[in-house]
């Protein structure tokens, strides 16, 4: 029985994406091998799980690409903002020679095998303080961000004050009102229970939350062939099962918000100087990171859309 690390809670996106995970391949090795889920960051944070799935440590985690990007940085492509404008188009990279590029950039650089994705929808913004339509709202706001550049360095273009605060403390500074607001995807505010201390929910598309399943590679390849093959064909069926599990639970889980908790949900009133300011102020900062203005250049045109 190995350990997974998640970090969200019970009910989100990467907790069904393990626990299919861990069903499939239990199926597939006629149940010899198995994994025990630890939800809420149990195991630590994010990019300390990374660490130490990469050392051996830890079998298991499912973290968000831009908390592997520190210890493999061409990740950081995927949480470029309005990198991806809707959901059939993170399917179209998952699915593409990029993702296996992405791949094996992780296994060379981090020492972590990926085994499949969790698609977890766009990151929404919550605060407790009033409806956001436009960027002259956000004025003012404090917003909890992961402690990732990239994702400050997109607020700080878009006016706000971001304010890094660790995953496992995020839920108390809200209530607290170390911060206003935070922004995670619809299934992240329902399994985290921000709803209960958050009034306002504003739909945003500047980033798609593409989440990998990750596995040391030094356990990976103490494995017999039958095994690895196993654990390949099970991260494909659960990444399949993760798409179909977000089309069909997201609409869901937003009228719950709603109806159950009463928060407000609002829509940007345009969100074309949103897109604007984040490419022409982030962008250019890490192409050297991602792997150069080419590596986006290749995603775009996988994508259909104009290069940059």
């Amino acid at each position: 029985t190995w350990k997974m690390a998640v970090g969200d809670g019970g009910g989100s996106t990467q907790e069904a994406l393990g626990l299919k995970f861990s069903e499939l391949l239990s199926e597939k090795t006629n149940g010899k091998y198995d994994t025990t889920i630890f939800v809420n960051g149990q195991l630590g944070s994010e990019q300390a799980t990374v660490n130490d799935v990469a050392l051996g440590t830890l079998d298991m985690s499912i973290v968000g690409a831009s908390n592997l990007a520190p210890f493999s940085p061409s990740l950081g492509i995927l949480a470029l903002p309005y990198v991806f404008e809707n959901i059939d188009q993170a399917e179209t990279i998952i699915n593409s020679d990029i993702e296996r590029q992405l791949a094996q950039d992780a296994l060379n650089q981090a020492n972590v095998r990926i085994l499949a994705w969790s698609y977890s929808g766009f990151r929404m913004l919550t605060n407790s303080k009033r409806p956001i339509t436009s960027l002259d709202d956000l004025e003012g706001l404090f917003i909890r961000v992961p402690k990732s550049d990239l994702l400050i360095k997109t607020y700080q273009a878009l006016g706000v004050n971001p304010t890094p605060v660790a995953w496992s403390e995020t839920f108390t500074a809200l209530q607290q009102g170390v911060v206003d607001g935070q922004e995670t995807p619809y299934a992240a505010i329902y399994s985290m229970k921000f709803a209960e201390i958050q009034k306002y929910l504003t739909e945003t598309h500047y980033a798609y939350q593409l989440e990998p399943l990750i596995m040391s590679e030094d356990l990976f390849q103490d494995q017999s062939k039958a095994v690895q093959a196993a654990l390949i064909e099970a991260g494909q069926e659960a990444t399949e099962y993760s798409l179909a599990w977000i089309k069909d639970k997201e609409g869901k889980i937003k009228k719950e918000l709603v109806s159950k908790y009463g928060m407000e949900i609002s829509q940007l009133e345009d969100e074309t100087e949103w897109v604007k300011r984040a490419q022409a102020n982030v962008w250019p900062e890490f192409y050297d990171q991602v792997g150069g203005k080419e590596k986006i250049n290749a995603l775009l045109r996988t994508l259909g859309r104009d290069e940059i």
